[in-house]
């Protein structure tokens, strides 16, 4: 009688790879051949030594990228240098999800902040318009302040401490 492994180093022997049994994958693997649209490659081919090392067209069907991205024949990789490309890469999905996130991020940075209506004073000296001083100046600053000493404050509140 002979065991599963002894089959399987047999099949690998002769270039045959069997069926994979994805385990408690299968229904992600399943998925994801559907989201890709293409079957999933044989995930392990023979090494140097006879003995199933990771592929890396499984790799790139991983990542989903097209057939041949790395592991093109005219690029004359070998085997580790296209998984570590591959490992080096970014999955075109994660990497768009990623710009959203971060074009989302940067859109509500620039809202503009939910504000009362302005007085008018107020948005006079905004806008630049010019209007009659009124009686007491329009502007007010805590008691026994003047305009330079209330600058000066607020510089100095805004310092840094040890």
């Amino acid at each position: 009688m002979t065991t599963a492994r002894a089959l399987r180093a047999r099949r690998t022997a002769r270039g045959e790879p069997g069926p994979v049994n994805w385990g408690e994958y299968a229904a992600a693997v399943h998925r994801w051949e559907l989201i890709t649209g293409r079957p999933a490659p044989y995930p392990t081919q023979p090494g140097r030594h006879g003995r199933p090392v990771l592929a890396p067209p499984f790799v790139e069907w991983l990542m989903g990228l097209p057939p041949g991205w790395v592991t093109a024949g005219h690029l004359e990789l070998p085997r580790t240098a296209q998984l570590r490309a591959l490992g080096n890469g970014v999955m075109p999905q994660q990497a768009a999800r990623a710009l959203r996130h971060l074009l989302d991020d940067l859109t509500h940075l620039h809202r503009p902040p939910c504000h009362p209506p302005a007085s008018p004073a107020t948005r006079d000296r905004h806008f630049g318009v010019s209007r009659p001083a009124r009686a007491g100046g329009g502007v007010t600053h805590p008691p026994g302040t003047t305009r330079a000493s209330a600058a000066r404050s607020r510089r100095s509140d805004t310092r840094s401490r040890p």
